[in-house]
């Protein structure tokens, strides 16, 4: 194969190769990140990445849809899944919800990325 493909880790294996972002081990089907994949994301150094519920890395101003129907202390309906939340912005909130935003309906609140994905 290409001699600038790493060797697999989990097998030594050199016969890698790529597919789109990972590399992949024919042998042992080990699939991972390599390390210099680092060097073309679109954070800057020290900046964290907060990624959706299936891996899109969210940006401020992007458009989220939820993906699991949430409850809503104080609501008696709660969010449905498949609500669309648009603007939003990213924080260093508490226990984990690290998304700022305003949803039609309920007003100001915060989400998990974990329970959003990318539109």
């Amino acid at each position: 194969m290409s001699d600038n493909l790493p060797p697999c880790p989990q097998c030594s294996s050199e016969y890698t190769y790529e597919m789109n972002a990972l590399m992949v081990c024919p042998e042992c089907g080990h699939e991972w990140v390599p390390a210099d994949a680092g060097d073309s994301a679109p954070a800057v150094a020290g900046e964290r990445v907060i990624k959706d519920a299936v891996g899109n890395v969210l940006a401020d101003g992007d458009t989220v849809t939820v993906v699991k129907a949430l409850k809503v202390k104080g609501s008696v309906s709660g969010i449905k899944a498949g609500t669309k939340v648009r603007n939003i912005r990213l924080v260093d909130g508490v226990d984990g919800h690290d998304i700022d935003c305003r949803i039609e309906g309920f007003g100001a609140m915060q989400l998990k990325s974990s329970v959003v994905k990318k539109a």
